[in-house]
Parts: C-alpha cells; sequence; structure tokens
C-alpha cells in the first residue's frame, strides 16, 4: 500500500493523528501532487476546519487538470456546503425552541471597508445562498443597512455567522426599542446652570424635564422628507398627472439620555423659538428683527449642543439607513415613532428615524 492510500485509509477511519503524520511527510517530498493537497483538504474537512478546507478545493478546481481530483473536490464542496446548511438549520431550530427568542427584530449590516469587501462579498454570499456580485452590492460601506427581519432567534444565528465570516452587524428586538422611552421638546425654558425641556411624552403630557448636559451620551440626526402632491402636464400623454414629491425636509436631532433610558427629541418644524430661551442672541451676526429665519434659529439650537456636548458623538447617516428601512414597510408599521409632523399621509420615513435613533441607542448602550 503507497503512503497516500495509507492516508485515505487513515481519513476513512476517521484517525486523523495518523492522515495528519503522513501528510506531513508527503508535503515534504511532493508538497505540489494534487492528491496530497486533496487529502490536506480532507484532514481539514474532517477535522473541524471547513472554511481551510474549502480553500484547497477551490484551488484544486483552478489549478489541476487530472479528472478524478476535480471530481473529489467538487464532491468536498459539496459536502461542505451541505454540512453548512445542517449545522444553520439546527442552530435555527435550537435557538427558536427557546419561547425568549420568539420576538421580532431587525438585522443590521455595518459599513466594511473597500479592503475587505472582497473575501466578505464571499462569505456573504456563502452564508446568505447569494451570488457573489449580488452580495457585494448589499455590503455597505457608508453606513447601516436594513438587511433582514425575523425572529431574534434566527436573526442571532444569522449574526454570528456573519461575524465570523468578517461582515460587522448587529440585531436588536422590537421589543427593547419600545422600552426606550421619548419626550418631544417645545422648548429650552433654561440652559444652565442646569438645562430644563419643556416637553411632551409619549401620552402627549405636557411637562418640565430637568437634566445634566453630562447625561447626554450622543446625538442622532436626520432629514425627515415632507411630501406633497403636485400637478404636472404629461406632454407625451396629453394629461394632467398628479403625484407625490418631496417639497421640503424636516430637521431632527435626538438626545441620547442613557442613564434614564430616555431620548430628547428636537425637531425645527415643531420647537417653539418663541418661547423660553431666545437660542437666537446667542449667535453673532444677529439678523435685524423680523429677519431671522427658522433655520437660523435651528442653527443657534445645534451650535447650543455644540458647545454643551462636544464629547458627544454625533450620528448623522440616517437618510441612507432610512432608504433601506423602506423595504421592511410592514416592521416599520409596527414602530410608533413619536414625530409631530403633519401629513397628509403617514410615511414610514417617520417610524424609520425613530429606529435609527433608537438602534444607535441600544448599539452603543445610549
Amino acid at each position: 500500500m503507497s503512503d497516500i492510500d495509507r492516508v485515505a485509509d487513515a481519513l476513512e477511519r476517521k484517525d486523523y493523528r495518523t492522515a495528519a503524520g503522513l501528510l506531513k511527510q508527503l508535503l515534504n517530498e511532493s508538497p505540489n501532487d494534487p492528491w496530497v493537497q486533496f487529502y490536506v483538504g480532507r484532514l481539514h474537512e474532517g477535522t473541524g476546519k471547513p472554511q481551510m478546507a474549502e480553500k484547497v478545493y477551490r484551488q484544486l478546481l483552478r489549478g489541476t487538470t487530472i479528472p478524478k481530483v476535480l471530481v473529489q473536490a467538487r464532491q468536498g464542496l459539496q459536502r461542505l456546503e451541505e454540512m453548512e446548511k445542517d449545522q444553520h438549520a439546527q442552530a435555527i431550530a435550537q435557538a427558536k425552541a427557546d419561547p425568549q427568542n420568539a420576538e421580532p427584530g431587525l438585522l443590521v449590516l455595518e459599513p466594511i471597508s473597500a479592503e475587505a469587501k472582497t473575501k466578505a462579498a464571499q462569505n456573504f454570499a456563502r452564508i446568505m445562498k447569494l451570488d457573489p456580485y449580488t452580495a457585494r452590492l448589499h455590503l455597505p460601506s457608508r453606513g447601516w443597512r436594513a438587511y433582514r427581519t425575523g425572529t431574534i432567534g434566527e436573526l442571532k444565528v444569522y449574526s454570528q455567522e456573519l461575524l465570523g465570516g468578517g461582515i460587522p452587524n448587529f440585531w436588536a428586538s422590537l421589543a427593547d426599542i419600545e422600552k426606550i422611552h421619548v419626550f418631544r421638546v417645545s422648548h429650552f425654558q433654561s440652559v444652565s446652570p442646569q438645562p430644563i425641556v419643556v416637553c411632551k411624552d409619549e401620552n402627549d403630557r405636557l411637562g418640565a424635564l430637568t437634566f445634566q448636559w453630562s447625561e447626554i451620551s450622543q446625538r442622532a440626526e436626520g432629514l425627515l422628507p415632507i411630501f406633497e402632491q403636485i400637478v404636472e402636464y404629461n406632454v407625451s400623454r396629453n394629461e394632467v398627472e398628479r403625484k407625490e414629491a418631496t417639497q421640503d425636509y424636516a430637521l431632527f436631532c435626538d438626545l441620547h439620555l442613557p442613564g434614564r433610558r430616555c431620548i430628547l427629541r428636537f425637531c425645527d418644524f415643531s420647537y417653539d423659538f418663541q418661547q423660553g430661551v431666545e437660542l437666537a442672541q446667542t449667535q453673532k451676526n444677529v439678523p435685524q428683527a423680523g429677519q431671522v429665519t427658522n433655520r437660523f434659529n435651528w442653527n443657534a439650537l445645534l451650535d447650543l449642543f455644540n458647545r454643551n456636548l462636544s464629547q458627544a458623538p454625533v450620528w448623522a447617516n440616517f437618510n441612507f439607513f432610512g432608504e433601506t428601512a423602506q423595504d421592511y414597510p410592514e416592521m416599520l408599521g409596527r414602530i410608533k415613532p413619536y414625530i409631530d409632523l403633519f401629513r397628509r399621509e403617514p410615511s414610514n420615513w417617520d417610524a424609520a428615524f425613530h429606529l435609527y435613533s433608537c438602534l444607535v441607542f441600544l448599539k452603543n448602550k445610549g
């Protein structure tokens, strides 16, 4: 019996120690022999190293012309694929068996660098059963992507598999999002020595909330489109058409207070700049009376935040996330956004911003 036959026999008996010893000697003698390389792949496969085995099999498919080796390498890849499917199915079944994992949630993909994208796309394609081109398109480069909804048991499994493939991601349950309290701010009653805001709670009850600037851990900002019905004349059809178009944007800024598990929500459309602290007076080059615009006042409010929250990070990549979240209207429909905007028709953009801000809150522990 030749040494290569002895390797095959040892692998068949799952005697991986003997197979490894024989292969070490054969690699020294004939490192480029296709059969030696194939059995190295089989050893990796048998000892629980599927990614290393896959790499060997794929190299053989690209680099050898021996028909029997090619057949064996393809069969090896098929075994690895079936094994991964079985492990995935078992993991999901086990996760779903826990009643606590039955809550709905969302899986979010985080941005990945261009240098890491090629390898990550290959792993993403394998895990999510996509072609490599589509997989690469799904991996974000500049912001979070809302990628998948489902039970948190299922999302946990996908998240772990993706992390193992070098794909940054996280998941959150809708139940955890609902636990975050939101106060919609009307105006600042005071900014120092202790800030006080007049605001509404989730039940629209008006009151005052006193806090410290040091309680604010971060900010989440975003632009929400304001839609209006417009009328256009279609020359080709010779008829008038009505359609929805973006006419303006509402500016939002959320301040996160993790210690109180709450968010203070500011909006340029609903903040009452005529009440409380005169923010415009804190700015240089204040316009003459009657010429102070809403945008000027909003910038004065942001300047107040910048001066008092210089150490708090600002999360402002909402719009990319918001676009991807529109693919999940059923999930957005379950979210109460706590946003005071007059709209002729409800918009999922409101729920998308609330979701984004709460995900920032949860991801960074407030």
